[in-house]
């Protein structure tokens, strides 16, 4: 009965998204697994997308969010108190990245540190144009949307911002259309919702090379990639390439709301004057999200090392590659995609995930393969059992 009356009040009362949501009634979840009101057990591939990093019903998690309340939550708006849950996390944060990023803002969400990147560029500069690349998603409102590389889901909202101009990625011969008028480039290291997409050989090298000729400010949406989901604690390890602010949310609050703008603190300390509060938040930085954010990274800086990383995600490349539905597997770390070539499949392999006991989806702009972006914590021995349901699913299509 229980589970007919919020089902009826989900559907009365809450805003819908899309016209057939997954349906999922979760009563709790723990380690890698979601658990519905019967009691059934599913594994969490999706993990809030990139959310979840350290595994749902982390005690060190936990422990810190309760710490942190029992001393207190919100005070005041972000920037006006000296709050340490604040001031630790942001020196957490600088002590892993470059010296060219020591200085934090943090926000609520991904949308809104993009839209403060965007502020940011805009006011360093003094130039209004911003690139970005088809294909890409950094967010759903008004100046996120104007980013994003593909019409079918900001054509309803137009007009967006204007001077915003779009390249190919990973296409070199692109990159002279940026200028001495572009403020900045946004990009993200490995396309996401695009399907996985990898930046190919240099050209992120490349790219920032060109960004330096032209003294336009390289940004870095790791919103999806960062906090350890590829392997290292941020995707531009890999590449060499250090962006001017880096962007960051998802798995950076621990499970709890919260995003980032990074950038030195020469070009920070611009949104402070001409005019003052440049950029302003009430809960951007809630203590209790940093609390609960610094008690992660800590736990997969301290349990989680890039090796175990690239073995898991070897082992499901492994397991799921011989398949004859799988055409492709894109990866980096454990941000993958499984390649089925036809969204009919993968809209059935969706379906049939829920019935064998495990939850994926598929991306924004790719609706032919599926999503792997598990808990970090997940195991070889779980993974061997969840490849064992996906490809029970994948003899059925």
């Amino acid at each position: 009965m229980k589970y007919f009356l919020e089902r009826h009040l989900f559907y009365k009362y809450m805003a819908q998204t899309s016209a057939a949501p997954m349906d999922l009634e979760i009563a709790h979840a723990e380690g890698v697994f979601l658990y519905d009101t019967e009691k059934r057990r599913y594994f969490d591939l999706i993990s809030g997308v990139s959310v979840s990093n350290v595994g749902h019903k982390n005690m060190e998690v936990t422990n810190a969010i309760i710490e942190q309340i029992n001393a207190h939550s919100h005070v005041m708006v972000y920037g006006e108190f000296i709050q340490s849950a604040q001031t630790r996390y942001a020196q957490f944060l600088c002590s892993m990245l470059p010296d060219t990023l020591d200085n934090v803002y943090f926000v609520n969400s991904g949308s809104e540190a993009i839209e403060g990147a965007m502020k940011l560029a805009k006011r360093y500069t003094g130039r209004s144009e911003i690139i970005a690349f088809r294909n890409a998603y950094h967010g759903s409102t008004q100046g996120a949307l104007s980013l994003m590389g593909n019409e079918t889901y900001k054509q309803a909202f137009r007009p967006l911002l204007p001077d915003i101009r779009f390249l190919n990625f990973n296409a070199t011969d692109d990159l002279q259309h940026i200028t001495h008028r572009t403020a900045c480039v946004v990009v993200e290291p490995i396309q996401g919702e695009a399907g996985i997409r990898v930046a190919a050989d240099d050209f992120l090298q490349q790219l920032a090379a060109r960004c330096k000729e032209t003294n336009t400010l390289l940004v870095f949406d790791e919103i999806q990639t960062g906090i350890c989901r590829t392997g290292t604690p941020f995707a531009f390890e890999h590449y060499g390439v250090v962006p001017d602010i880096l962007v960051l949310a998802k798995a950076l609050g621990g499970g709890m709301p919260l995003g980032a703008f990074i950038a030195s603190k020469a070009i920070m300390e611009t949104l402070s004057f001409n005019p003052a509060l440049g950029h302003i938040t009430t809960f951007g930085g809630h203590p209790v999200s940093c609390a609960a954010g610094l008690a992660a990274f800590s736990y997969l800086q301290n349990n989680i090392s890039a090796e175990d990383i690239a073995a898991k995600a070897d082992l499901f490349d492994k397991l799921l590659a011989a398949h004859p539905a799988v055409k492709e597997i894109r990866y980096k770390g454990l941000l993958m995609a499984v390649e089925l070539g036809d969204a009919d499949k993968l809209h059935q392999l969706i379906r049939l995930g829920t019935e064998k006991g495990f939850v994926s989806d598929w991306f924004l702009f790719c609706d032919t393969a599926f999503r792997i972006s598990p808990p970090l914590t997940i195991t070889m021995e779980e993974i061997e059992e969840v490849c064992g349901l996906i490809g029970e699913a994948l003899d059925l299509i």
